[in-house]
């Protein structure tokens, strides 16, 4: 680099340094109070290996060490999920933080919710049968399991969803915004999902905050359960938005169900494209042809 080229950097440099000290949202500092994204992924990556311990796990282990293999991975889970949930739970304190206090809380959140994996693989296990039965094209379940991109959207959410319950801050999103990056699938952690649950092809499905799920429903790719209206911003922060889906609902691609107060009877079809803002009783069929929809 030249002399005229150095004093030009330097110029830039100077100018952004200078835009730094305005203030900004986006100019928070505080690297080390922060949660550890790469930290994150690799907890999730290892509780992936726990949840289905014949796919995931390191080939180079013998079967018969299973045990000791599950006890250093619950080890090196709980060391580093407490770990960035006394860092969440720092920076999302509004008083002077306490180290010890937060550190033995984030120790009992992780304890606790590694005490429920046998509870989450129970639902996965459910959903896992539910993709098969659902998916003619499925040859097996090794299948699914290896390359379905909702199943596994859905087991991260199924995760995230735990930690959601306990309270934790900011990681849980951090954990379903991964799943969303890998597989097209944007599943809120605060979303309640019942057993059986399955979405098909998936790209571009949305499921929000709010929205209450029941048992054996199947969602296809492009599907939105959301809000009616985010025009008033942070003043419906904590405000229900989101719909109810029902037991035995079946959406098809594209269709949008939108609401708090929307509610999907049970064992109802929703056809591709449909927008749905109002309430549909027990066994609805709605399909959209010529541009209009018959219920």
């Amino acid at each position: 680099m030249n002399g005229l080229e150095n004093k030009e950097v330097n110029s830039i440099v100077e100018q952004i340094l200078k835009d730094y000290e305005m203030g900004k949202d986006i100019d928070t500092m505080k690297v080390y109070d922060q949660p550890d994204r790469m930290a994150i992924k690799e907890i999730v990556n290892k509780l992936i290996r726990i949840v289905y311990p014949g796919y995931y796990r390191d080939k180079v282990y013998k079967s018969y060490n299973l045990q000791g293999n599950l006890t250093v991975l619950i080890e090196d889970v709980l060391y580093n999920l407490s770990k960035q949930i006394t860092t969440v739970l720092k920076y999302d304190c509004k008083c002077e933080p306490d180290e010890k206090k937060f550190e033995e809380q984030a120790h009992n959140i992780s304890l606790e919710f590694c005490s429920r994996i046998p509870k989450i693989r129970e639902y996965v296990e459910t959903d896992l049968e539910a993709t098969y039965e659902g998916d003619p094209a499925a040859y097996s379940k090794d299948e699914i399991i290896l390359s379905y991109p909702g199943l596994l959207a859905t087991t991260v959410y199924r995760l995230a969803h735990e930690l959601f319950t306990l309270d934790v801050p900011l990681i849980p999103r951090m954990m379903t915004e991964y799943a969303h990056s890998k597989t097209g699938i944007d599943i809120h952690p605060g979303a309640t999902i019942g057993k059986y649950f399955f979405i098909d092809h998936g790209t571009g499905v949305v499921i929000g905050y709010s929205t209450i799920i029941g048992e054996h429903v199947k969602v296809y790719q492009g599907v939105t359960l959301g809000a009616l209206s985010t025009s008033g911003g942070q003043a419906l922060h904590g405000v229900r938005r989101h719909p109810t889906i029902e037991d035995n609902v079946t959406i098809y691609s594209g269709a949008s169900i939108l609401g708090a107060d929307t509610v999907v009877g049970e064992g109802s079809v929703i056809g591709s494209n449909a927008f749905i803002t109002e309430s549909l009783p027990a066994g609805t069929r709605v399909t959209i042809k010529n541009d209009q929809r018959k219920v």
